[in-house]
């Protein structure tokens, strides 16, 4: 693939400024805490998607190049070990210094070299890697907005980082079942547009004839299974998911607080009463699949996901552009037998390790631990959230957390197999 230069500079300044507007609402002190190993400070964000350009694109790419500190070079490392050491992911909340201040000026430094570099006539190969790192920035925004709101979370005034714009729908699609007969299908990307390399290759696989709920599962319908004693019957979970509940005292998702005999969420807009009508969220995989048990039903493959929205009228829902940054519900209006907020809204769990595809290579060099060094003890997701930028997102994208993963924007959407003809 071959990308040209003044249209990724083009992109290159969208995404560094969409960075800024996330943060912009924050003030310096929000930007420095971290209230969990899994969550990073904002700053830290900032710092690293910059590291990441000055690391792969500047110190090969621009003769002269000079960074304003050499201890950056480990300071925002986050996992390439080809470049070098690393500073303790879980210590990051550590760092007063370099100031808030100083990462934006970071920032500008090496966008006015990047400027410089791609002003020219850049190596092809090299504007590759500059597409890469927009995109890692835009996995990045998301995160940004994870994080914030577990930080805000842990915080007794409830801080809102945005007010909603537009008031919640609360109508609902009534419940159905969207049915595939057994085929032989491919997936995974092909094309010459951008994709990271854990979707390819294209590949065929068989699926057997399966059902897959054409809405995603709402937080009025988890509330049975929590009132059906969903968290104290060890039937409905993996031994793994029970000893999780057991030793974190799990007792409802993520976020949810009850108040007398009201449940309310915190958002980031706040704390608001819980909406019956929209799609449960922050749940772990462990939670998606004791809900599916307690459902008879199971969470679908990958190759299941795929083939539904390749194959159906699948109607999106709220990426980050549309200012939601919440899940909203799956209107009404959507035609019999379509799929529901498969694109946008919340992220989908499957019950597909993160494994490679037949036939996968990873690139060479420090950018081939960008994935692959990955596929071990993590589950994949379908579909994009609420958080992600849309121009970010492909229906063949494979995001993966592990199993007890809480805090990205996820959900469920059940299924059921029919077994062969």
């Amino acid at each position: 693939m071959t990308v040209e230069s003044p249209s990724i500079l083009d992109q290159y300044r969208r995404v560094r400024l969409a960075s800024a507007v996330i943060v912009e609402p924050l003030e310096p002190e929000d930007c420095c805490i971290q209230s969990m190993p899994d969550v990073s400070p904002l700053k830290w964000h900032l710092a690293h998607t910059t590291w990441f350009f000055e690391t792969f694109v500047l110190k090969p790419g621009l003769p002269g190049y000079q960074t304003p500190d050499s201890r950056y070079e480990s300071l925002f490392n986050s996992y390439y070990n080809s470049v070098g050491q690393q500073f303790a992911r879980s210590e990051r909340g550590f760092l007063s210094r370099p100031t808030f201040a100083e990462v934006l000026e970071y920032r500008q430094h090496v966008d006015d070299a990047m400027q410089t570099l791609l002003a020219g006539d850049p190596n092809p190969s090299l504007l590759n890697v500059v597409e890469l790192g927009v995109h890692h920035e835009q996995q990045h925004q998301e995160l940004m907005l994870m994080d914030i709101k577990h930080v805000f979370s842990r915080n007794p005034l409830d801080p809102v980082y945005r007010e909603r714009d537009t008031e919640e729908a609360t109508d609902l699609i009534q419940f159905d079942w969207v049915e595939f007969e057994s085929s032989l299908v491919k997936i995974g990307h092909s094309g010459t547009d951008f994709c990271f390399d854990n979707e390819t290759p294209e590949h065929q696989v068989y699926v057997e004839k399966f059902e897959l709920a054409n809405r995603l599962t709402t937080c009025g319908e988890y509330l049975e299974f929590i009132n059906d004693g969903g968290y104290e019957r060890p039937e409905f979970w993996l031994s793994e998911g029970w000893r999780v509940v057991k030793d974190c005292g799990w007792d409802a998702p993520l976020y949810w607080q009850l108040q007398g005999d009201q449940w309310s969420v915190f958002t980031l807009a706040g704390l608001k009463e819980l909406n019956p009508s929209e799609p449960v969220c922050h749940v772990s995989y462990y939670e998606a699949d004791a809900f599916a048990r307690w459902s008879q039903c199971w969470l679908p493959q990958e190759s299941y996901w795929e083939t539904a929205a390749r194959a159906k009228e699948s109607k999106g829902g709220s990426f980050l552009e549309s200012g939601h940054l919440h899940p909203q519900p799956g209107g009404a209006s959507v035609d019999c037998g379509a799929l529901s907020q498969m694109f946008g809204d919340l992220w989908e769990w499957t019950r597909s390790p993160y494994i490679a595809y037949p036939g996968y290579r990873a690139s060479r060099g420090a950018l081939g631990e960008y994935n692959g060094k990955f596929m071990c003890n993590q589950m994949v997701l379908r579909g994009g959230c609420c958080a992600t930028p849309e121009s970010h997102f492909r229906l063949t994208y494979r995001n993966f957390y592990p199993a007890g993963a809480r805090w990205p924007f996820t959900a469920i959407r059940l299924c059921r197999e029919l077994g062969a003809d």
